[in-house]
């Protein structure tokens, strides 16, 4: 059913990966420009892989088996995009000129929290429906 709890975690990381990443810069280059997740296609790709995915997951309510595995999905998607923000970060502390990093670079983080959570209420579901099963 839509009206779960998991739902409202993702749609929140929707959100989090759909919209956000192209409002909130992500760090700041040596001449001081704002880079957005529009900028950089291959990272604006994962965003809206990830997004899709949390939105195909929302889809799938029937079938919650299949749903915990996508989202699983999804958190490995986020967690490559924050091991790339974090080597870029490194990176850009060590250039001549000093870049600042922005707060863009925590949306993988957020969303691999509300992916959790989702997951979680999830399982609860699952236990839920296979303890009235047993009672049958």
């Amino acid at each position: 059913m839509l009206q779960r709890i998991q739902t409202v975690y993702l749609l929140m990381v929707i959100l989090l990966t759909g919209l956000l990443p192209f409002w909130l810069n992500l760090w700041f280059d040596a001449q001081g420009n704002e880079i957005f997740a529009r900028n950089e296609i291959l990272i604006s790709i994962a965003f809206y892989a990830s997004a899709v995915l949390a939105l195909i997951a929302i889809l799938l309510f029937k079938n919650r088996k299949n749903q915990f595995v996508l989202n699983r999905l999804n958190m490995i998607l986020n967690l490559f995009l924050l091991g790339f923000f974090v080597y870029r970060s490194l990176n850009l502390s060590g250039e001549t000129s000093v870049s600042e990093k922005g707060i863009g670079m925590l949306i993988p983080v957020f969303s691999i929290v509300f992916l959790v959570l989702a997951n979680r209420a999830i399982k609860k579901d699952e236990d839920l429906v296979k303890s009235v099963d047993r009672l049958r």
